[in-house]
Order: C-alpha cells, then sequence, then structure tokens
C-alpha cells in the first residue's frame, strides 16, 4: 500500500500507511500557511515532537475528537492526558510496536516548553518503519548533529527535514543533514510560514539534487506525496 506523506503547512504533516491515518505536529489553528482546519482532521494517532505551541498546535482537540491516540515523550504526554486524552509515552532512542509499525524516538537538537510554560521533555524526531519496510525520518525541529549519520544507516526512504533557520537548520546544514542521511526522497518544512524563516526553496532544492543522490519534492500545503 505504501505511505502517503501530506504537509498541511509549517511542521504539520499527515501520513497514511497500512490503513492507520496519523497527524504529526498538528498546528492548524493560528498558522498562516494551514492548509486545513482541526475540524477537517481526522486521525488515529497524533505524534507530537516537541512542546512548542507551533507543534503542539490543535493535537488534543483532533485526539478528543477522532478518539485518537497521542504519541510522545514522557512529559508531553502527561501534560496531554490531563486534558483527557488517551497518550502512549516513549522516550529517546526507545522503540514501540504500534499498530501502523515500529516508531523510534530520535535525538533533536532544540527547545520543549509547552504552551503554558511547563517542561516538556526532550525534543524528538520520529523514525519509522512502516509494516511494509518502509523507513520514514521525520526530524522534527533541530539544528545539524553528526549522528544523523547513524540514522541514515538505517537506510532511509524519505526524510523530512526543517530548512527555515533562526529556530532550526537553515539551507546549508540541511543540506548537509542530506548528506548524512542521504535518503530516498526528501521533503522540506518548518519554512516560509512566518517572514523570520523565509526561504529559497527551490535554490536548496536544486543544490540537494546537485550534490547528492537524493530527490527533493516540495510541496505546497494541502499537497501529497506518495511512496
Amino acid at each position: 500500500m505504501g505511505v502517503k506523506l501530506t504537509w498541511f503547512g509549517h511542521a504539520a504533516l499527515g501520513l497514511e500507511t497500512g490503513g492507520y491515518r496519523l497527524l504529526v505536529d498538528p498546528f492548524l489553528s493560528g498558522n498562516p500557511a494551514a492548509s486545513a482546519s482541526p475540524e477537517s482532521v481526522t486521525a488515529d494517532f497524533v505524534l507530537i515532537t516537541h512542546g512548542h505551541g507551533d507543534h503542539v498546535g490543535d493535537a488534543v482537540e483532533i485526539a478528543k475528537h477522532s478518539n485518537a491516540l497521542v504519541i510522545s515523550n514522557f512529559e508531553i504526554c502527561n501534560w496531554i492526558a490531563k486534558q483527557g486524552v488517551k497518550t502512549h509515552a516513549q522516550h529517546l532512542g526507545g522503540g514501540f510496536h504500534h499498530p501502523f509499525g515500529y516508531l523510534k524516538l530520535t535525538l533533536a537538537l532544540h527547545g520543549s516548553a509547552l504552551p503554558d510554560g511547563s517542561y516538556g521533555g526532550n525534543p524528538a524526531g520520529f523514525l519509522l518503519t512502516t509494516n511494509e519496510g518502509q523507513k520514514i525520518y521525520l526530524a522534527g525541529d533541530t539544528g545539524l548533529f553528526g549522528d544523523m549519520r547513524l540514522i541514515g544507516e538505517e537506510g532511509i526512504d524519505l526524510a523530512v527535514l526543517p530548512i527555515g533557520d533562526n529556530y532550526t537548520m537553515g539551507p546549508a546544514d540541511a543540506l548537509r543533514a542530506v548528506k548524512l542521511i542521504s535518503p530516498r526522497h526528501v521533503v522540506p518544512i518548518h519554512y516560509d510560514t512566518f517572514p523570520l524563516i523565509a526561504q529559497d526553496v527551490q535554490r536548496w532544492a536544486q543544490q540537494v539534487e546537485q550534490e547528492t543522490g537524493s530527490r527533493v519534492h516540495i510541496l505546497k500545503p494541502g499537497e501529497s506525496l506518495s511512496l
């Protein structure tokens, strides 16, 4: 069946695999780039990389109306559970066999304070091995780090990387990340939402494809990629 990835704008993603619907960092309300509203999306699982408001977003509302399970780190899951939502907590380096595949939390270099200022634990990325064996790396908000090479040793089919700079990797470091990971396909996110993170994504994609063997897919909010 493969994997279908939808970019909703900023860092909000939808993943469909094996008949399951996943939402990642569903920041839709207040997102000027959002292609969907919280009411218009449903999910079986909601994944949250870290506690910032532009990533937790509408997770609670969506999880409640979808009866979805929220997956994140221990601290974020505790915070979410107090709002009446089902959760499954993991932590960095730990993986679990969910119905949609094996999901591991990876390192991410960032912060993670929750919207109310409480402690949000360690930020993370996600490494998903689908039930069909495809490897999807969702880096989350992160700076460049050398152990991306170890993630690449998994044999990554798709890497979703931030390129906006200022808060995350910028184009130059995101290019270096692609060289470390060597994914078959790359989707850039976390850019152009606000003027502070505006980037020339076409130029970046051209550089990546000139200097690596990876294929870049530039999605507009609401567009999808199927593998």
